[in-house]
């Protein structure tokens, strides 16, 4: 049987940044293959990399150096418009902060991204109300932001993220800004779209978090360090911290 081919492939990313007069290499030479359906956390302390890689995979960003394929598409050279065309067809975004139209209701903020596909009215409403639905929230459609809770907000805006059916869902620190109960309901809806098929990359620095996925790859100063099954990554985290502790006696 021939292996399939990867949704993901990122060779020898480079990005600087330039802040005042020092130069910060956000990303040094970022190898990373990721197949459809896997589910990838990116774990990294403040300033490894993992939201610059983040950006670039999502094509909000642009490396300055390597190469980034998505499904197959060599998104290096491609023009403003043709990265937007990407970003609205192919993947999904879930942010910390929700990012949702407070003046709307749930439907229609989940109906944004298919106006820019250019969706007929009659259709987004069908896909919007099948997405909400599939994260469980059939019965809050009407609701503005103001009027749900933390939970309902960040399933809101998972919705949305899947409403164009995107090859790749990429979610930066979800539960950021949730308590452990409601982190608890989200990262069991990431678990359920994956098991349904849906390929998610998951940025965040929370240990219990990244453990959920069933990969983890760690960065450290714009380079990849680690990238090992979520079990391989916990036996590994538990032998150095027992090490320290023994070290420590």
């Amino acid at each position: 049987m021939s292996k399939p081919c990867p949704l993901i492939e990122v060779h020898q990313l480079e990005r600087t940044y330039i802040i005042g007069a020092e130069k910060v290499r956000a990303l040094r030479g970022v190898d990373l293959t990721v197949y459809a359906n896997e589910y990838v956390a990116v774990m990294g302390h403040s300033g490894s990399g993992k939201s610059t890689l983040m950006n670039v995979l999502g094509c909000l960003d642009r490396a300055d150096k390597g190469t980034y394929r998505l499904n197959g598409i060599d998104t290096t050279r491609m023009s403003e418009g043709q990265l937007a065309h990407i970003r609205n067809r192919q993947i999904g975004f879930v942010f910390q902060s929700f990012e949702l139209m407070g003046r709307l209701s749930a439907l229609k903020n989940v109906e944004l991204p298919l106006i820019y596909s250019h969706v007929p009215f009659w259709k987004r409403r069908q896909m919007a109300k099948e997405a909400l639905n599939r994260v469980g929230l059939g019965q809050r459609i009407g609701h503005k932001p103001n009027q749900l809770s933390g939970g309902e907000k960040q399933r809101v805006a998972v919705a949305r993220a899947l409403v164009n059916q995107p090859s790749l869902l990429l979610a930066d620190e979800p539960t950021g800004n949730l308590d452990s109960a409601t982190s608890e309901g989200i990262m069991k809806l990431f678990e359920k779209l994956h098991a349904e098929g849906q390929t998610i990359i998951i940025v965040t620095h929370e240990a219990d978090i990244a453990a959920r996925a069933r990969r983890i790859v760690r960065m450290r100063d714009g380079q990849i360090v680690s990238d090992l099954s979520a079990e391989q990554d916990m036996t590994r985290q538990d032998g150095h911290r027992l090490g320290i502790e023994g070290a420590a006696r």
